[in-house]
């Protein structure tokens, strides 16, 4: 059985930072990726960034690019993301995943709150 449980979520102000992390129980394995993904009030889910648990071949979305970096601890089974300069439109439920190379993402956690307010 895979679980994800996030934290780090909070409310801040803009130009702060946040890091959540993403622990995962179950179900790693070489051919893993992970993922973080957010959805706003009234907005769909959208991909932020994704790892391979290998740590090779990190992807961001435009919109978070030099802003938020993710990484991985295997050791400790965690994932993170790195929020720097954050704004009001960073404002969302954000959601760690879990797929294996080449499937959907099909395991999700229960999503984490960041509030950043102007």
């Amino acid at each position: 059985q895979v679980q994800l449980v996030e934290s780090g979520g909070g409310s801040v102000r803009a130009g702060d930072s946040l890091r959540l992390a993403c622990t995962v129980s179950g179900g790693t394995s070489i051919r893993t990726v992970m993922g973080w993904f957010r959805q706003a009030p009234g907005k769909e889910r959208v991909f932020v960034a994704s790892i391979r648990w290998s740590g090779i071949g990190t992807e961001y979305a435009d919109s978070i690019k030099g802003r938020f970096t993710m990484s991985r601890d295997n050791a400790k089974n965690t994932v993170y993301l790195q929020m720097n300069s954050l704004k009001p439109d960073d404002t969302a439920v954000y959601y760690c995943a879990l797929r294996q190379i080449g499937g959907p993402f099909d395991y999700w956690g229960q999503g984490t709150q960041v509030t950043v307010s102007s």
